[in-house]
């Protein structure tokens, strides 16, 4: 299986990809809100393409264990702006990185991917709103899939597994 995305061909199998995740969200577990803003968002994803990343994964939810959801135009306001100021750049390498978009609401993969996103990354594999597939397949997307228990608030109370990678995929099948 391959995804040709911009410049970049993914053979899957052929070796492993490495994805820069951004979260610009003000708590996120990994970064603690250090790219919240336009400007240090921007300069953390070129580091990322210099780096050489081979796609960057762009976050405006927090996920991290205890979460509160994020409104609609929180999630929307933080990501859109960056992947509009990504395409636009100057630096040929910034401006080609594929981005995913790591959200869980369709609006949001809509904006996204009409702002220049080319893949969505949902934690929830569709289960928090299944609409987002629509939206996914209006735009002939790729869409990665995450396996989750309940919601970034309580899963961490949702982790006993009689057979973990069987469960896993009777989930995602």
């Amino acid at each position: 299986q391959m995804w040709k995305i911009r410049d970049t061909e993914f053979v899957w199998g052929d070796r492993t990809y490495l994805m820069g995740v951004l979260n610009v969200t003000p708590d996120s577990f990994s970064d603690g809100g250090e790219f919240n803003t336009l400007e240090t968002a921007l300069q953390q994803a070129h580091k990322l393409v210099q780096a050489e990343m081979d796609m960057l994964d762009i976050g405006g939810q927090s996920a991290r264990p205890g979460s509160k959801p994020t409104t609609l135009a929180e999630a929307r306001d933080r990501v859109i702006p960056i992947i509009q100021a990504i395409r636009s750049s100057e630096h040929t390498a910034l401006k080609n990185i594929p981005i995913s978009v790591d959200t869980t609401r369709a609006e949001v993969a809509r904006a996204a991917l009409e702002a220049g996103a080319d893949i969505i990354n949902d934690i929830s594999s569709g289960t928090y709103d299944p609409d987002i597939f629509k939206v996914v397949a209006q735009f002939d997307a790729p869409m990665m899939l995450m396996h989750l228990r309940g919601t970034p608030e309580t899963m961490q109370q949702m982790t006993a597994y009689d057979d973990l990678m069987g469960e896993i995929i009777t989930f995602l099948a």
